[in-house]
């Protein structure tokens, strides 16, 4: 079986795309290209430059040992997989860690959107906001303190949902989405947290 590798666009080009110097994009590149998921998958000898979701759920797991993070895994993949090929090249990763790490309130909360917009059809449903919050209390295990009960996810997911939903039509749009995270100081002081990572 013989594996493509993938090289990524220029350093110069990723450069000017993303908010990343070229001495930090070389350093992602390495970083990426020497991602070992453990467990089953061994390590490559020639690291593809691509990662696919099995890959990137079992990387994922990782940093979540006592949770399932597998389908936060899977949404998070496919957000980063913007072109839908099914794997992850390092031109998607740096771009949406920049996005996350350094772009503007904007841009991230327009990145969020999109990760709960599940079906990518310009609206987030009660639905796909319950998938995505019960993925996120799943990722992070039972062993969460103060310990939740199991109708958390729903009430949390029923308040969003309630004070999001600006025209009460049961879908939140980009504009409301938007218009709600900036008015509410703890997304905001969350979408801080990563300012100065790196």
């Amino acid at each position: 079986m013989t594996m493509v590798c993938h090289r990524p666009e220029g350093l110069e080009q990723l450069e000017a795309q993303t908010n990343f110097t070229k001495r930090e994009l070389q350093v992602l590149y390495r970083g990426f290209k020497n991602v070992r998921p453990t467990g089953p998958l061994k390590a490559q000898e020639c690291p593809s430059g691509m990662v696919n979701e099995e890959t990137f759920k079992q990387i994922y797991a990782q940093f979540f040992p006592h949770g399932d993070a597998s389908t936060y895994a899977h949404y998070l993949f496919h957000a980063f997989d913007t072109t839908q090929t099914g794997s992850v090249k390092f031109e998607d990763f740096v771009t949406a860690l920049s996005i996350l790490l350094r772009g503007t309130v904007h841009e991230k909360l327009r990145w969020t959107f999109n990760l709960y917009d599940i079906n990518k059809d310009g609206y987030i449903n009660k639905e796909e906001m319950m998938d995505i919050v019960k993925a996120i209390y799943d990722m992070m295990g039972k062993y969460t303190y103060p310990v939740l009960k199991e109708d958390t996810p729903r009430q949390h997911v029923d308040v969003f949902f309630q004070k999001m939903d600006k025209n009460k039509d049961g879908i939140v749009t980009l504009d409301e989405f938007l218009e709600s995270c900036q008015e509410d100081d703890n997304i905001m002081r969350s979408l801080q947290l990563f300012q100065n990572v790196m």
